[in-house]
């Protein structure tokens, strides 16, 4: 696989990174196994995080005994420092290691900047040599861009895909100019781009920039394993199949992260506020099933109480958005059968 040096951290990473937060899903053994292959297909950059339950625990089992030749980034959630340093103790211990490559704020609301406890922490970290680089994640285009001005992250992990604005692709060229590595997470909206190529296509030419593909399944590994044995153009036939996706997905659409949740009425908001995406851009049987549509129905119940709303990092209006999947969902079912 082709490699990079992602920005000031003087990393030298592969092109394609591994998102670890699907393999939450996996058991153990499947965990490692798919780990492994990545590595052994010359991936060397795994992104995994604190809240991503036992993901850390697998990248340990999986890749313990080639530690020194792959490059770790994990992440803290907590806004304190007493709650980031007990999350970096266990994150060290989780993972079986003595430093964590890129340790990274995750989804802070607000920047912590030089002023802040949070920050001068994490510089007696890496001074003790718990940590090599800091970084921060963000959903937010605002954030990131408060980030990138600061000057004090070696890497900030922003949403970037084929789908991304110009607003954003000028954040990732201002990054460039300011030698700050960008990991690019998202690179696949969420599941609801079928393929890696487009977002190789759009994300190949900022060298700074590395997407973590999230990989739970071997066919998945397989296809970026084969993209980056000759990574596709951004040429004319590219440009339409990406203006074909923008056009199908509209330019409101939930790209599944989360944050939403949990909902008070037991909504599954980061499914279903994509749910018409999802019936015709996936193998549509599995969201038909009776679980499914109790999850569903469930909407009728939103009290519209603008919780998830202002937890969203893409502001969108989450209780007319579900509204209208579950309008869309009950008119696909009653066309569809199992």
């Amino acid at each position: 696989m082709q490699t990079t040096r992602l920005g000031k951290t003087g990393l030298t990473v592969t092109r394609s990174a591994f998102g670890a937060l699907p393999i939450q899903r996996l058991s153990v053994e499947e965990a490692a196994a798919l780990l492994r292959r990545a590595f052994d297909a010359g991936m060397t950059f795994f992104d995994t995080a604190r809240a991503y339950s036992d993901s850390e625990h697998k990248i340990a089992v999986g890749l313990g005994d080639v530690r020194e030749c792959v490059v770790i980034a994990t992440k803290t959630m907590s806004s304190t420092v007493e709650g980031v340093a007990r999350d970096l103790e266990t994150s060290l211990k989780t993972l079986q290691t003595d430093y964590i490559d890129i340790y990274q704020l995750h989804n802070p609301a607000r920047i912590p900047l030089a002023d802040d406890p949070v920050y001068a922490y994490l510089l007696s970290a890496k001074a003790a040599g718990k940590i090599r680089h800091i970084g921060v994640t963000c959903h937010k285009l605002t954030n990131a861009q408060e980030a990138l001005v600061s000057g004090l992250y070696e890497t900030i992990q922003y949403p970037l895909s084929a789908l991304s604005t110009e607003a954003e692709l000028k954040f990732a060229r201002a990054s460039g100019e300011k030698d700050v590595g960008v990991i690019a997470m998202k690179a696949l909206c969420g599941g609801l781009l079928t393929s890696a190529a487009p977002s190789m296509a759009v994300l190949r030419p900022y060298a700074h920039v590395v997407p973590i593909w999230g990989f739970q399944a071997e066919h998945e590994l397989q296809e970026v394993i084969e993209l980056e044995k000759a990574p596709p153009a951004l040429d004319d036939a590219m440009r339409a199949r990406i203006e074909a996706d923008r056009a199908a997905l509209g330019g409101e659409f939930c790209r599944g992260c989360g944050y939403c949740m949990p909902c008070a009425v037991d909504i599954p908001i980061s499914m279903a506020a994509r749910m018409s995406l999802l019936l015709r851009r996936a193998p549509y049987k599995s969201f038909l099933t009776p679980e499914w549509q109790a999850n569903m129905k469930r909407i009728d119940d939103c009290a519209d109480c603008g919780l998830c709303m202002s937890r969203c990092p893409y502001s969108l209006e989450i209780p007319r958005l579900l509204r209208s999947m579950a309008e869309d969902y009950w008119q696909f079912a009653a066309e569809h059968t199992l």
